[in-house]
Formats: C-alpha cells, structure tokens, sequence
C-alpha cells in the first residue's frame, strides 16, 4: 500500500514539473493584464534585518522541516508531494525547510550525485507551484548512522576505534567517545582517504548544490549545517553568559571555508549560519558575523525541560533568552534572522509560547517537523503535524489541535518597516510604516501588503479594521490584501472573528 501511494506521489511531481514548465515557456509569449498573485516577489533577498521579496517589501516565512533521513533521503521517498503542498498552502504556510543530506550528494569522496538532487528539485517544484519557499538545509543529527544518527557519509567518520555506546539522540553527543571523536576530526579538517581535508569536501559539495539551485528563484538560501555539534570540547558551552568561545573560533573558521565556496557558485542567494547547538538552551554564542554582505542567522528553539518532560513551566525564560540572543546577533550583524526549529512537541502551550516570542521579536520560524517517523527521536510522531505524508494530510492523519495552533493569522508581505504584530485571544493586529526596510524612501499609494487568514482561525468570516489602507481583497479571502492610502507614514490593521 504504501509503495503505490510513493508511486502515485512521483508521478504527482512529474506532472506539477511539467505544468510549471509549460507555464515558464508560456510566460516568453505577450503579456497579459492580469491582477498579481498575493504573496512575495520572487527571488527573495534581504536588507539590513530583514528578509525582503523582489519589490524590497519585508517578508515573514511561517512554515515547517520536511526532512527524510532515511536512505534514499528525499522528501519524495517518505511520500511528500502535491497534496502537502496544497494542504500547507491552504493554511497560510509560505515555506519549507528541505533537508539535504551531504552523504546523499557526495556518496564518495568528490563523487556527486545529481540524480538526488533531481529529487529535491522536484520537490522543490511542488512546493514553487503552491507559492512556497524552500530554504535548502544541510542536515544532521549525531553525524552518521554509525551513531544513530545522519547527515555526514560513512567514509568522513573518524572515530578512532573508541567505544560506540548505542545511547540515542540527544545522549550520543554528549557520551559517545566515537562520535565526540569523529566530530572532532571534522572539526580539524582532517584529510579523507583521498588527501583532501573533510570540510574541504563539505564545502566542494555545497558549491555543487548551490550550482544545482543558483538558478531557482524559490529557493530562500542555503543553511550551512543543522546544529553544529563542538565535539569534545562541548562541557564549556553550557556557561549561560559566556557560551564556548574555544569552539565558536572553530565554527568561525568553518564558516570562513563554507560560505565563500558556495559564493562561488551562487552569488545572490542569503546563506544561512547557525550558532552551536547549545544556544538552543539559551547559551551565547561567539560566532563572528560573515564578510558576506548576504548572510543570515538561523537558530532554534528548544527548552531542555519540555523536549525532555513536556513541561513548559520553566521555558518561557529560558525561550524568552534564546529569542533575545538571536535578536542581538541580528541587529549587532546588520543581517536578518530566522527560527529555523522549534516545537518537535504536542504541548500545544509551549508551541503558542514560543511563536508568541517569535512575533514580539519580528521574526519569521520553520516548525519541526511536518512529518513523523524521525529515527533521531524517541518520540517521532510527537514531533509531527502529518503522520504520514504517503497518505493524504486529512482526518486523523493530521494533528488538528496542532494545526490550529501553527496556522496562525500573519503578516507574509509588508509594503513598508512593521513595528509590531500579534495574534492572541482570536484578534490579530499589525503596524507598519511605509518607510521601505532598505532606508531608501518609502512605498507610494497603492502598495500592497499581504495578510495569512487561514480559514481555520475564522471559519465563519473575520472583520477588517484598518487605518491608513484599504482592504483590496474578498470578504473572507484566504489572504487578507491592504494597499495603502495617499499620504499614509503608519498602517495599522486588527483582523477579527465576524463577516
């Protein structure tokens, strides 16, 4: 049963290639006056903190991680395709987190396979022709299956013959001398079998991916590793107001030989750097800023009580110094920032919390994860909002409370610098001024800005109060559309239950 759905999936992707393909060639032909599609102008870019579409509008991303980490390791394999697609459309989703796993690129020391990132590019077309962004994630967890883990190919462990205790995620990282040590050869650059030093070879294969995509306008960036692991020397980081300034030098470094090298290959798309995996927990981190002028800074979320206790009691301040930690790194840095994990849980208290967070600090997140069966967890289908993605996202395979907790009325194009926005108690509110988030001048009259208004938070209608625009959207349009008014400098806009 399932390998017909994965079959029926594949041939979904084919025929959504196609039809975006016919409308590319179609597109060469004469114009024609059509009303523009809500959402972004593609590709997307950034200016000074914020991420920002093509007309410099700012854009706030609110989506989920679909990451397979299983051999074949494509989203296509755990049966993700169109009708996801439409299902996080239909809920105001506007972005993806798409794992790409470095074993799966580079089978072999500077051998590539291009015939998987065919597979992530065809997902990466689905997801296009359901107006979603897709941020391209070099991912892992525990480094290599050798240590219950994924992410990095076998011939990269080093691990010096020392023990394997089989202790699961998160215990691994902090108790397995095998892994702590092939961390640690990662770490130095030390040479494969071949002669060349393995983060030589990370960075050789990210340029070949970012060859693959420099080309695909709905790619948001590149992420440069999920939660970098320091190895041995993890014990210092978990000083609160200190963090691992030792390791953060070596992060640095790394970031130094990655970036440059996907530069190379792609010179316009935002790539994202994270911190070490412990800021997390609230640590501080050391990580000097890039001399990229297009860089962002990615983070997670993840208070230690709830991921272990489901317990959110505590974790408002400890999620309240994560999110203030990435806020100063982001305007210490002049660059955006982005949540790219949070969640991984069903306490539906400690996932309104944090996204509460999310908007007091004016920050976009990709919730993990969309997808259940995670091998790194011990609770895979906790983590999920669809059960199985090789079957359709209805009825009980979908979480509902869960989804009407993440597919929150928000803000996804701002013709102008938001100040604030929230959504509690049922009642969203936005302002905004229509001074352009790049410095240079403001938007005229009749610049539009876009609202989410999943039909799940208002199914029977909302009511629009706005003042300095006007509404240009159908009484309960699943987007809200507001274009501002002559002479406006602040929008403000409340969206409530009502026709």
């Amino acid at each position: 049963m399932r390998q017909r759905h994965l079959l029926r999936r594949r041939a979904e992707a084919c025929v959504v290639a196609l039809a975006a393909l016919c409308t590319t060639l179609l597109a060469v032909g004469p114009a024609t006056a059509t009303t523009a599609a809500p959402g972004p102008a593609l590709p997307l870019t950034q200016a000074k903190t914020w991420i920002t579409d093509a007309q410099g509008r700012v854009v706030i991303l609110h989506g989920l991680n679909q990451v397979f980490k299983m051999a074949p390791y494509e989203p296509a394999a755990d049966g993700f395709g169109a009708d996801d697609a439409t299902f996080l459309q239909a809920n105001g989703f506007d972005a993806v987190r798409v794992g790409v796993i470095w074993s799966a690129v580079e089978p072999r020391p500077g051998s590539y396979d291009d015939s998987y990132l065919d597979s992530i590019a065809a997902t990466v077309g689905v997801l296009r022709a359901h107006g979603i962004v897709s941020l391209l994630d070099f991912h892992q967890d525990l480094f290599n299956e050798k240590f219950q883990g994924e992410g990095a190919p076998a011939w990269a462990v080093q691990d010096n013959g020392l023990p394997n205790p089989p202790l699961g995620f998160p215990g691994n990282y902090f108790a397995n001398p095998a892994e702590n040590a092939s961390w640690d050869a990662f770490w130095n650059n030390a040479p494969a079998a071949d002669g060349i030093g393995l983060q030589d070879h990370y960075a050789r294969a990210w340029a070949h991916v970012a060859t693959r995509f420099h080309n695909s306008p709905s790619v948001l960036g590149y992420e440069v590793m999920n939660e970098p692991w320091p190895g041995t020397v993890w014990q210092p980081c978990l000083v609160p107001l200190v963090g691992c300034p030792i390791f953060d030098a070596t992060l640095t470094a790394f970031y130094k030989r990655v970036i440059p090298a996907i530069r190379t290959a792609d010179p316009a798309k935002t790539i994202w750097y994270e911190p070490a995996v412990l800021f997390n927990e609230g640590i501080a981190t050391n990580v000097a800023g890039s001399a990229d002028s297009h860089t962002g800074f990615a983070f997670h979320d993840y208070c230690g009580v709830e991921s272990e206790a489901q317990n959110n009691t505590t974790c408002p301040q400890e999620d309240s110094l994560t999110f203030g930690n990435g806020t100063n790194y982001s305007r210490q840095h002049g660059i955006p920032q982005l949540v790219t994990e949070y969640g991984a849980t069903n306490d539906l208290s400690n996932l309104q919390s944090v996204m509460a967070l999310a908007d007091q600090n004016k920050v976009g997140w990709l919730e993990w994860a969309y997808t259940g069966g995670d091998i790194t967890s011990s609770a895979p289908d906790a983590q999920a909002l669809v059960l199985d993605p090789s079957m359709p996202p209805v009825g009980s395979n979908v979480l509902s409370a869960k989804l009407h907790v993440l597919a929150e009325v928000y803000p996804k194009v701002i013709a102008g610098t938001p100040t604030s926005w929230s959504f509690a108690n049922g009642i969203f509110s936005l302002q905004y001024s229509t001074a352009r988030a790049s410095g240079s001048g403001t938007y005229p009259a009749g610049s539009e800005t876009d609202i989410a208004v999943p039909a799940i938070q208002f199914p029977h209608g909302y009511h629009v109060i706005a003042s300095g625009a006007t509404t240009a959207s159908s009484a309960g349009s699943a987007t809200l559309r507001l274009l501002s008014k002559a002479g406006a400098a602040t929008v403000t806009v409340t969206v409530s239950p009502g026709g």
